[in-house]
């Protein structure tokens, strides 16, 4: 079967490479806008990770006929009620500055206790495809907000989001270690499942 190609609807080089890791083995050349030539900027006017990933992934689509890949995500705290969520990125008012989007959360979090201080890493995937069929999956990874930043690697929450089963925050654990039980990696195994079916019925077709 000939090679398919989906542009990623992202800038981000960490998730561009996490996609290209999961999904070139199908038989699939996974790209960046950047790659293609395509800068837009898309306003994320979505209330749900899922609404968002859509949006994206039908504005890219515009641009392009060939498959589309998008993807939301963020974070929910249980005591602020799923705060920050969509609003991850810009949570401080200032879109991607993690150190005051990190010190705003833990100024939400003071006071309270590690029981209570348990959240979870959310992503929507959408793919949508030039004839307009589309997918959305999700995947997601628990674990307790840390009440200081804790590591060096990954970006955003990481450093605070506390694994109890690696006795480590998202900022201490290797990339190999998080790709394989983070809630994008979980996000892509699903998609992953979903276009392996699709390849083999239309092999088969």
């Amino acid at each position: 079967m000939s090679e398919l190609n989906i542009i990623i609807a992202s800038g981000n080089a960490h998730k561009v490479e996490e996609v290209k890791s999961i999904l070139s083995p199908l038989g699939f050349r996974v790209t960046s806008m950047q790659e293609e030539g395509i800068g837009i900027d898309v306003e994320e006017k979505g209330q749900t990770f899922e609404e968002n990933a859509l949006i994206k992934a039908h504005a890219l689509s515009k641009y392009t006929d060939k498959i589309v890949l998008a993807d939301d995500s963020g974070l929910m705290v249980d005591a602020l009620e799923g705060a920050p969520g969509v609003y991850s990125a810009r949570y401080a008012g200032e879109h991607g500055n993690d150190r005051k989007n990190n010190e705003k959360l833990l100024t939400e979090l003071e006071g309270i206790p590690l029981k209570d201080r348990s959240a979870r890493f959310y992503c929507a995937i959408a793919v949508v495809y030039p004839e307009g069929g589309e997918i959305v999956v999700t995947g997601k990874c628990e674990g307790v907000i840390a009440y200081t930043p804790q590591g060096e690697n990954g970006f955003g929450y990481d450093p605070l989001f506390y694994v109890p089963e690696f006795n480590k925050t998202f900022g201490q654990l290797e990339d190999e270690e998080k790709n394989k039980i983070s809630h994008r990696a979980i996000a892509l195994k699903n998609l992953k499942k979903i276009l392996e079916k699709r390849k083999e019925r239309e092999g088969a077709s």
